[in-house]
């Protein structure tokens, strides 16, 4: 398992705050859109060739996390 926050962090006055690949302005929302939009890892590395494999590992860790700690409300 991959060490989140050795590659997520969160600064409030870069990026609104956001969480980011630590030393860029690569945010996870970006990260997760791409992949969602159907880029594999190995065309994000060449996208992005600064980033890692584990980089990537870290920001489905990260959204994974947020999801499981979500409180949902049931609407009444």
């Amino acid at each position: 398992m991959v060490d989140i926050l050795s590659h997520i962090e969160s600064t409030p006055d870069v990026m609104l705050g956001k969480p980011l690949i630590k030393g860029t302005r690569i945010t996870v929302e970006l990260i997760l859109q791409k992949m969602a939009d159907g880029y594999s890892t190995s065309e994000l590395l060449e996208m992005y060739p600064h980033l890692k494999h584990e980089d990537l590992l870290a920001a489905i860790a990260y959204a994974a996390s947020v999801i499981a700690n979500e409180e949902v409300i049931k609407a009444a």
